[in-house]
């Protein structure tokens, strides 16, 4: 049984329940924590980047990977239309618990919903595609969501850093930006899953392949950027 750690996380805080915070262990020999209170942040407590993404987005939006609706409130607010989508049962009610008006839960790679201006892909959204193998498949399918004119805003961070100085050995036989992750909060153990951290020139290289134009619209204080990804066929017709 998958057990939903984000999501028992977000509903405790929610309800007042808030004595610990969630644990990550990654295959990059780190522990790491997230603070339950930063998933609950308003847009001025927002890393630049974040704010920067909500600032460029339009018309009806697709906020994939919710988690507790901080982004979509901030964008119903401005007064856009906004579907969140989260795979966390859990982090799905607590955004429609916390105002956010529509909220779906599934993954994105099963979601055949309707057409977007704005597809939003936050805190390395992109990582949701898993691999360097997926990434191609993941956008091609991000691409069929978007309406004509439409953009996906995502951000991510090379990670190649850690791998200077010998401090960790470069991994043979898969992408360096692919880390095996497992989350446990309060006991519970969640089911281990891969996140892919990208290279702004790697992204540029297999958006370009699957017809998507990039941009880097930002960069951030720590190898992290927010890029946007447009059809190419809307730029040449």
């Amino acid at each position: 049984m998958n057990v939903d750690v984000l999501g028992e996380a977000l509903t405790d805080y929610l309800k007042g329940n808030y004595t610990e915070d969630i644990h990550t262990f990654s295959s990059l020999d780190q522990e790491d924590v997230l603070p339950l209170p930063y998933l609950f942040r308003t847009f001025d407590a927002m890393p630049f980047l974040e704010q920067k993404a909500l600032q460029e987005c339009r018309g009806h939006v697709l906020d994939i990977g919710c988690g507790a609706g901080g982004h979509s409130l901030y964008l119903q607010d401005r007064g856009l239309a906004v579907t969140a989508l989260d795979h966390s049962a859990g982090a799905v009610l607590t955004a429609r618990e916390r105002g956010v008006r529509k909220a779906v839960c599934t993954d994105i790679m099963a979601y055949q919903g309707a057409s977007f201006d704005t597809l939003l892909l936050l805190m390395n959204g992109v990582g949701l595609a898993h691999s360097m193998k997926a990434l191609g498949p993941f956008l091609k399918h991000l691409k069929k969501r978007l309406a004509i004119g439409g953009q996906i805003l995502l951000d991510s961070s090379d990670i190649i850093y850690m791998f200077e100085d010998d401090e960790l050995p470069l991994p043979q036989n898969r992408y360096y930006g692919e880390v095996d992750f497992t989350m446990t909060y309060k006991g519970l153990k969640g089911a281990p899953f891969s996140w892919l951290y990208v290279a702004y020139d790697s992204l540029y290289e297999i958006a370009g392949q699957n017809g998507l134009h990039c941009e880097r619209i930002a960069e951030g204080e720590h190898y992290d950027y927010l890029a946007r990804l447009t059809p190419m066929s809307d730029i040449t017709s």
